[in-house]
């Protein structure tokens, strides 16, 4: 049939008037058979309407928030092929269990008028006894998937109180506890297959609720999918004749099961999705498949945090049973330090090239400063020199001079030349930056290190003193050390590491001689620099420290 078509709602058990909570397709999109159309929702039922046949959706017929009853309008479907026989055996179907409103409702007080007067409630006397709480009656379904367990060994519960979800294709459904107790032992696990009659759990304590229990006996049954390609969902016939009404959702507390559609359940499975992880913008706080998208989006591009990205946490152990511990708060300096090195370890692979720099002449010249610079009140150190050789380098090897685009297809080529100093300071770490490096003379680096240095361990620093590095010097050379492995200053994408230089024998080609060698310890980003780029690198940087008139150059 290429004509268009109308769908209406299909018979959804006794509700009359049930709020469309979400509308899952849009004028002018295809859909296939069985496709969810929109999502229904009373009080304690959830329910997606399918397309009874592939087509184009011409025009919407309800919005969210409309009450809707069994023969509602829902849209208008164009195209596809009509399947009249699965139509026609629905009708059949549902026409089959009950001829008219009226037989379907009447056994119903009937039901209700014998349950008092069955001799059944001997349950009161063994309520306080253990009970086995079993799977009521749900329908057509044979095998039904356990999506969540939502109690454990030991809790209490109280009558009607949700104990498992189960789920189909199409519908959602909680089992509640028929008395209040003591859950004593769990018989199910989620991924088990469970029937009418399937053991749950063992319930002890508590007082019998009869009328819950026998409320729970005909409990509603999700919406048939084994039919060949069903215009709509057929009501399965329970033991009253009643027909069963939408499945129950699951419990929308805070800690309990998520708020979603079974199709949005299912989208977020198929991609490995945590719907307890997210917050839902739909009414009542349902979680939307665009909810599902966005969380998705936001995980892929989100940094990796402690435990997160599949790194497991450390473990947690009680130090005080080996001995008298205290415990020291971090420092702030710390505190907003850790988490950034944290991100830069994980985000960017790093490599270290190691190499030594030759600075015998190097140093002879800086010590022939040293009386000249202190009567200008300026303290001539090799890191100014360092600054200096480091500058030039990256004028001369742009790719250490860029940070990677957050799309990760380009680099962002930075024109200025500004180094970064980590500086030891009692707090911890900090990354003052000189600014146009390659603009300032030796003097000038050495005056301008030693007024951020103070600050920095007076903590006077303001935040424009702390941005806009292009690479970092970390250096040791005070302190000792042969070498080590420096962890890049993100979003940089390179930091050069010094140790304490060292004299040592070199063979000149007819003897040793004694050289004083400075280790440099280059860490790169190998998405950006490679192997090869690094060692050309640090080669040029043992070059201008090999021979000072290059800075100059």
């Amino acid at each position: 049939m290429a004509d268009s078509t109308e769908v209406h709602v299909p018979d959804i058990g006794d509700f009359d008037a049930v709020e469309v909570i979400e509308v899952l397709v849009g004028a002018g999109q295809q859909v296939a058979a069985e496709d969810p159309l929109i999502t229904l929702e009373s009080d304690k039922a959830t329910m997606d309407i399918p397309a009874p046949r592939a087509g184009t959706v011409e025009k919407l017929l309800v919005k969210v928030g409309q009450k809707v009853s069994k023969g509602t309008p829902i849209l208008m479907l164009a195209g596809g092929e009509a399947q009249p026989a699965a139509a026609e055996k629905k009708t059949e179907e549902a026409a089959a269990p009950a001829p008219a409103p009226a037989p379907a409702k009447a056994p119903q007080p009937d039901a209700k008028k014998q349950t008092p007067a069955e001799p059944a409630p001997p349950a009161p006397a063994a309520a306080s006894e253990t009970a086995e709480v079993v799977v009521p009656d749900i329908g057509d379904f044979d095998a039904v998937d356990v999506i969540e367990v939502l109690v454990s060994a030991g809790q209490q519960v109280a009558a009607e109180d949700p104990l498992i979800t189960l789920e189909s294709d199409k519908a959602t459904m909680d089992i509640p506890a028929p008395r209040a107790g003591a859950v004593e032992k769990l018989l199910v696990k989620v991924g088990q297959k469970v029937s009418k009659g399937t053991p749950i759990l063992t319930l002890t304590g508590g007082a019998a609720a009869p009328a819950a229990a026998e409320k729970t006996a005909p409990a509603p049954a999700p919406a048939k999918t084994d039919a060949p390609a069903p215009a709509q969902p057929v009501a399965a016939k329970t033991d009253d004749q009643r027909p069963p009404p939408l499945q129950p959702a699951p419990p929308k507390q805070a800690g309990e099961a998520p708020h979603a559609s079974p199709a949005v359940r299912r989208f977020a499975r198929e991609l490995g999705a945590d719907l307890a992880r997210m917050r839902g913008s739909g009414p009542k706080g349902r979680i939307l498949k665009t909810d599902v998208q966005a969380w998705v989006k936001q995980q892929l591009s989100a940094a990796p945090s402690a435990g997160a990205g599949g790194i497991p946490p450390l473990p947690v152990v009680d130090f005080s049973k080996f001995g008298a511990v205290e415990t020291a708060p971090l420092s702030r300096i710390k505190k907003l330090s850790g988490p950034h090195l944290q991100r830069a370890w994980l985000n960017m692979p790093h490599v270290t090239h190691h190499d030594d720099a030759d600075i015998t002449e190097l140093e002879a010249f800086r010590q022939s400063l040293k009386a000249e610079a202190e009567k200008d009140g300026v303290r001539i150190t090799l890191l100014g020199f360092a600054i200096k050789a480091l500058a030039q380098a990256l004028k001369k090897f742009p790719a250490f001079n860029s940070s990677l685009h957050p799309d990760g297809e380009s680099l962002i080529l930075k024109k200025y030349y500004n180094i970064g100093i980590a500086v030891d300071t009692p707090n911890g770490l900090v990354v003052p930056v000189i600014r146009d490096a390659e603009r300032k003379s030796i003097s000038e680096l050495a005056r301008e290190m030693g007024d951020l240095s103070a600050r920095a361990r007076d903590n006077k620093l303001k935040s424009e003193d702390l941005q806009g590095g292009c690479m970092t010097i970390s250096s040791l050379g005070g302190i000792g050390g042969a070498s080590f492995t420096p962890i890049i200053n993100a979003p940089e994408v390179a930091i050069l590491g010094i140790t304490r230089a060292r004299m040592t024998p070199v063979w000149d080609g007819s003897a040793f001689q004694p050289r004083l060698l400075l280790p440099l310890d280059l860490s790169y980003d190998h998405r950006v620099i490679d192997g090869a780029e690094a060692a050309r690198f640090t080669a040029y940087l043992v070059k201008v420290f090999g021979d000072v008139r290059r800075l100059s150059l």
